[in-house]
């Protein structure tokens, strides 16, 4: 009898550990979001927040969703112009990119970007541009980030500026360029499809 519940015991047990080595650290999922004109493969559940944001004296509709896993942040901001905001467009997406280059620190025209592409809903493939920031030191940890900008327009009529991003946070500082190609990172790009 001994003998039989020692068996059954390393059954159960090869049971439950080829369970726990199954369990993916990434829960990923497809999101949809229709009102945004895009589908984005999170790998988690995103929240979602969405604000208006004053510029040039109107308010411009911004919506973020965002998920954090473990020293990431992965995250699909969108910023929807009417049609008659349409002339602000390439002010805001200057002032976005500057933003985020003057933090790291780095001028567009450096060579922190590479050549990429992007495919849309009805899977016409475009290029575009991934940017692979480092950040000045906070102290005890280090951030980079990966981050791309695209622009679309909107079935209304007016445009869509999304900027699709990770910002890694870690004790010890990531060749940004080499880490931002690994597999869980590449999905998250390859799979944000706009319309």
């Amino acid at each position: 009898m001994s003998k039989l519940f020692i068996q059954r015991l390393g059954v159960l047990l090869t049971a439950v550990l080829m369970l726990v080595a199954c369990s993916p650290k990434l829960d990923w999922r497809t999101v949809q979001s229709p009102q945004e004109g895009y589908n984005a493969l999170f790998p988690g559940k995103p929240e979602k927040m969405d604000r208006r944001l004053p510029y040039e004296g109107q308010e411009i509709p911004q919506s973020l969703e965002a998920v954090k896993i473990d020293d990431d942040i992965y995250s699909v901001s969108t910023v929807t112009l009417s049609k008659d905001q349409i002339p602000l467009q390439a002010k805001l997406l200057e002032q976005m990119q500057d933003n985020i280059f003057k933090r790291a620190n780095v001028d567009s025209q450096d060579d922190v970007s590479a050549d990429a592409f992007y495919q849309t809903i009805g899977r016409q493939k475009l290029p575009t541009k991934d940017y692979f920031l480092e950040f000045a030191s906070t102290g005890a940890s280090e951030q980079s980030m990966r981050v791309r900008w695209i622009t679309r327009a909107a079935a209304d009529g007016g445009i869509h500026i999304y900027q699709v991003s990770v910002l890694h946070t870690a004790p010890a500082r990531v060749d940004a360029k080499k880490f931002f190609l690994e597999e869980m990172y590449a999905n998250f790009f390859d799979e944000f499809h706009p319309e």
